[in-house]
């Protein structure tokens, strides 16, 4: 059987497993659960910590993962990302006292906290620069101020937690991470091509949705430039020869707006539908 790991807490979890049910696979119904066999799919899932989720995959004992590129990076594990899933975004970021650092070679000697040595150490090598490393884990946020380090690395959404502590954000971005999945170097077959192709259904799902609408013959090279498709459009006759019905994907983000001009030029009955699953 296929075996893949699946975070069992924090932001990744819930919307980890929401996605494999979505693909079709079975979940868990006990939260103290450690593994659920789907026999039907002809998978085992196991739910682990995030951050320790490459270092299984990447030994091998467990075919692919869910997990951050962060913890991937961070891990220093020989597993390797195949997709990317499109949630769990996060980015990294440098801070320090305001005005004492502008720029990523002023950290050359300094103390630098985070409870990301592996994936920042590699950064601040890659870029030469020679700081100390403090490990802390979690809320590296008051080093500075309770005097552990002269700088911090940590994620930032929007910096109001760094601003918070007084801290300014300097440097270039260290990361943008989001949720991807990971497969030992071992891992083939079946099994993990149908799980990469059911997840990217998901995606494809999520992100797009079906619009129908009906638009006078004359008319349909305009409309269809506004719902070109994937490939192309879809065009049915109707009983009156001079109007046809057409179905495309548009994206869900954009739905309104491409309503409003399929509507400006002249398309009638025009309704949005959800898409439950998708094979692209």
């Amino acid at each position: 059987m296929l075996k893949v790991a699946v975070p069992n807490k924090g932001s990744l979890s819930d919307t980890a497993s929401e996605m494999l049910s979505e693909a079709g696979y079975v979940g868990r119904r006990d939260p103290r659960a450690l593994n659920v066999r789907d026999e039907r799919n002809g998978v085992e899932f196991f739910y682990l910590r995030p951050r320790d989720i490459a270092t299984y995959v990447g030994s091998g004992a467990l075919d692919v993962g869910i997990t951050g590129r962060d913890l991937l990076l961070d891990s220093q594990s020989p597993a390797v990302e195949i997709a990317s899933l499109d949630f769990g975004g996060s980015t990294f970021r440098f801070a320090g006292a305001p005005g004492r650092f502008t720029e990523l070679s002023d950290l050359n000697g300094v103390r630098v906290a985070t409870s990301y040595a592996g994936l920042v150490g590699a950064f601040l090598e890659r870029n030469g620069v020679d700081a100390e490393l403090v490990s802390l884990d979690g809320a590296v946020e008051s080093a500075i101020r309770l005097g552990v380090a002269d700088a911090v690395a940590d994620v930032v959404s929007t910096g109001s937690t760094l601003r918070a502590q007084g801290l300014e954000i300097f440097g270039p971005v260290i990361l943008d991470s989001t949720a991807v999945l990971i497969s030992s170097s071992t891992a083939e077959g079946d099994g993990v091509a149908t799980l990469q192709r059911r997840l990217q259904g998901v995606l494809v799902a999520r992100q797009f949705v079906l619009i129908d609408y009906d638009v006078p013959v004359r008319l349909l090279e305009a409309a269809t430039k506004v719902t070109p498709g994937i490939e192309s459009p879809t065009v049915s006759p109707l009983q009156d020869p001079e109007w046809v019905a057409v179905r495309s994907m548009v994206r869900r983000k954009d739905t309104n707006h491409v309503m409003d001009e399929l509507y400006a030029v002249g398309a009638r009955a025009i309704l949005v539908s959800t898409i439950h699953a998708a094979r692209i």
